[in-house]
């Protein structure tokens, strides 16, 4: 007999060999539905799979996570064989899934089109009607080796000759074969909505020297409905993506000729950011830091000794000699605060030491994941860098918090998602310093989230070479995540480069340096708010916050005068005296997502009011000046 533990902690006896589908189908009745896969000791397998040990299973479900992967996976697989049926030529790279649907990448002679996608969905549609099982079965390496080189197959050769596993698992569904670890849905019928989305290129296994791919796009779901509301979102995404939105309110542009993945910002979204840099600035002096700024460049040594030359060396540019010396373009900020920490001894009184910087660095990035504002090779980081004594830690750590936060919620984001990044075990080569500074550096992180009282997931292999990390996503309108705030503590730079203070014994002390973001790369933030508004920013944010609209030049001087009193309030404003219709304008401004505009005819004048049309309530009426100078002020001073 085989004993089988539910997650209820029900037990029950089955026969020798019983099947995971078997268990499903016992207990279908008490559950909410069919599952399409199981987990036997928490390692996911197919229905087929026999159970011939006293094992712990948990049933998984189609709308599950795990489950909806799974259809994903199998969805993606579907791809690939109606790809080979209408492409017989077609050479097979990978195709997993991934969040919110799948891809698969093909060698093809020929460049697939909008059109291609449509006839590959049509013959995907025969296939899941054909009813095909997803058969798994396993071959030893050299014979996996032999079926691929035979099938023309060479992308997955590489694959297979890079696993360490002699046993290889391969799926069937009906004349196509794939190499796979699965599971997969018990048949291709399974599958109910989905949907081809685009077709990119993309370097096989993510290298420039490698050939060029053609990389499908997809995504399925459980049901129809789900199908339409992602793809509803997907159609506003597209209405949002910045790189759209920011073309057409003309905020930054990029050039071939001065080169890729680097920003220029043009007077409108220079405004932006200037107002998102001052508030940034005035929120950190009232929190007890100082500003400082360090250099772009910096000796070859110096990222040597930090770790980033060996850690971080595929993201750095390449060096540049100067005087007979090797400089590079800095990829961080940490090591110039250190140099600057170092210019004098420091006492313990003299901390918690709390020093911000907008510092421009310089990272590689291929140029095929460049991407307009997210995805940039020079950008402007919210940077800070807190020097304290062991015993401040867990305080700084809950301040910086309590500044994440006000500086989210003061951009309209508040719902986001704090994970805890912690080492990966077995993972030893890929982090500095002692496990006893790591486990201190991690305890001091979840007492500070849980002394906030906030939820968190701890994921491992996620924390950066020096030390673990707070990493909080911020969910956007749509409630997509974005990278926002971290707060990473570190005990091994100051290691590295001998960094004290004078403790009350007298002795040196090696200080805690915690590097932190509340807002992360202003290139990718100011990304980030363009999609979350849409280019409809706050009165606050807004570049351009009332515009001014004579009818005619008789109302020049009334207008220019409005402009002023605006402008002395510190509103931003200003006055189209362009010989235009008034309809043209007030459409311009419109496009232009300016959050006021005020038509001043004949009666405006006469009257000392303003006509006003706002992007919230559109044609308001008149209105004195006097009470609309009081209201926008008080608006532009709302953050919230």
């Amino acid at each position: 007999m085989v004993k089988i533990t539910l997650p209820d902690g029900i037990e029950r006896k089955y026969e020798d060999k019983v099947t995971v589908k078997d268990v499903a189908c016992d207990i279908a009745g008490q559950s909410r539905g069919m599952a399409i896969a199981g987990k036997v000791n928490s390692m996911l397998v197919d229905l087929e799979s026999q159970i011939e040990t006293d094992t712990a299973l948990d049933l998984v479900m189609a709308d599950s996570e795990d489950g909806l992967e799974i259809l994903r996976h199998s969805t993606a697989h579907v791809m690939a064989q109606a790809v080979t049926n209408l492409y017989p030529n077609a050479r097979l790279g990978i195709g997993p899934s991934i969040k919110d649907g799948f891809y698969y990448d093909f060698d093809l002679d020929t460049t697939l089109t909008e059109e291609d996608l449509e006839k590959i969905e049509a013959e995907m549609k025969r296939i899941i009607e054909s009813d095909e099982t997803f058969d798994r079965f396993e071959e030893t390496s050299d014979i996996a080796i032999k079926m691929m080189k035979e099938s023309g197959q060479d992308y997955k050769v590489e694959l297979i000759k890079g696993l360490e596993d002699q046993t290889i698992s391969f799926y069937r569904q009906g004349d196509f074969v794939d190499l796979c670890r699965g599971p997969h849905l018990a048949s291709t019928k399974k599958i109910t909505a989905f949907k081809l989305l685009s077709v990119a290129g993309a370097y096989w296994r993510g290298k420039e020297t490698n050939p060029m791919l053609q990389r499908i796009y997809g995504t399925a779901f459980t049901n129809k409905k789900d199908l339409r509301v992602h793809l509803k979102l997907l159609e506003e995404a597209k209405k949002r993506d910045h790189r759209k939105v920011g073309t057409a309110l003309d905020l930054y542009s990029f050039h071939d000729q001065g080169g890729p993945g680097l920003v220029f910002w043009h007077p409108k979204g220079a405004r932006i950011r200037s107002i998102i840099e001052t508030f940034w600035r005035e929120e950190h002096y009232k929190r007890g830091y100082e500003i400082v700024y360090s250099p772009h460049i910096a000796k070859i040594d110096l990222w040597k000794t930090s770790g980033h030359l060996h850690f971080y060396k595929e993201s750095m540019f390449s060096p540049i000699e100067v005087d007979g010396q090797e400089y590079i373009l800095k990829p961080m900020n940490c090591p110039f605060a250190i140099l600057m920490y170092q210019t004098k001894v420091r006492s313990y009184r003299d901390l918690p030491q709390r020093w911000g910087e907008l510092g421009t660095v310089y990272r590689y990035e291929r140029s095929g994941v460049l991407h307009g504002l997210l995805r940039v090779r020079g950008f402007t980081q919210d940077d800070a860098h807190v020097f304290c004594r062991p015993d401040q830690l867990k305080d700084e750590i809950v301040g910086i918090i309590d500044l994440a936060q006000y500086m989210l919620e003061s951009f309209g984001f508040n719902e986001y998602e704090i994970e805890l990044a912690v080492r990966g075990k077995g993972e030893s080569e890929k982090y500095i310093g002692e496990n006893e500074n790591w486990d201190l550096a991690e305890e001091a992180l979840k007492n500070a989230l849980e002394q906030k009282e906030l939820e968190y997931t701890r994921e491992e292999g996620e924390a950066k070479f020096y030390g673990p990390a707070i990493d909080i996503k911020i969910k956007d309108a749509l409630g997509r995540g974005w990278q926002g705030p971290t707060i990473q503590v570190d005990f091994n730079l100051p290691e590295r480069f001998d960094v004290n203070y004078i403790a009350s014994d007298g002795k040196k002390h090696k200080v805690v340096m915690v590097h932190r973001t509340v807002l992360g790369a202003m290139e990718r933030f100011v990304g980030c708010l363009l999609e979350h508004y849409a280019g409809d920013f706050p009165l606050w944010l807004a570049p351009t916050q009332v515009r001014i609209l004579p009818i005619t030049d008789a109302h020049d001087e009334y207008s220019k005068k409005i402009k002023d009193r605006l402008s002395e309030t510190g509103i931003r404003a200003d006055c189209d005296l362009r010989n235009e219709k008034t309809g043209f304008k007030i459409r311009e401004g419109t496009l232009e997502k300016i959050p006021y505009l005020l038509i001043i005819g004949d009666r405006e004048v006469d009257e000392e009011t303003v006509s006003v049309r706002s992007r919230k309530n559109g044609d308001e009426g008149s209105l004195p000046l006097s009470e609309f100078l009081v209201r926008v002020e008080r608006e532009a001073k709302n953050r919230t």
